[in-house]
């Protein structure tokens, strides 16, 4: 474990492993990089990300994109999933749900670089859209824009 708290090496990656309970008790693995002398992005997206209005306890839903240019490490996918569904009986607002994910990658990996975007869609009647970045994006990157398809309402 590193001092974060996240695995040196991959929990997940080839064992059947159960969703975790809670983002808090997810563990998000790091394998190294098989190309640190490349600067590049990695881009995930998951459009049917799910969590709990911490307030109603009714669902809340949102598409989340997620782009990082990695350094040593890189995010072993199968970790991220788990952690993604973990918020699933979680309640945290729409802004919490968005930077704690772009923080415990930061933490799990210390990408060069990180951006989300958190495309929450209508509570209420009004979309609620979450944007963070670690940083200037690198020198030299190509950034694909989101480009999340939009609905009704949002500008």
């Amino acid at each position: 474990m590193t001092d974060s708290g996240q695995s040196v090496t991959p929990k997940h990656l080839g064992k059947e492993t159960p969703i975790p309970p809670s983002p808090e008790e997810a563990v998000l693995d790091g394998v190294p990089n098989p190309r640190t002398e490349e600067t590049y992005v990695v881009r995930f997206t998951c459009p049917e990300f799910t969590s709990l209005c911490p307030v109603t306890g009714q669902p809340d839903f949102a598409h989340l994109v997620i782009d990082y240019v990695p350094a040593a490490r890189i995010v072993e996918s199968k970790s991220l999933k788990l952690y993604l569904l973990s918020f699933r009986n979680h309640g945290a607002f729409h802004e919490q749900c968005t930077i704690d994910i772009a923080n415990k990658i930061v933490a799990a990996v210390e990408p060069r670089w990180l951006r989300i975007g958190g495309y929450w869609y209508p509570r209420g009647g009004i979309p609620i859209d979450v944007f963070y970045q670690t940083g200037e994006v690198p020198k030299g990157v190509w950034l694909p824009p989101q480009e999340v398809t939009p609905y009704r309402g949002r500008g």
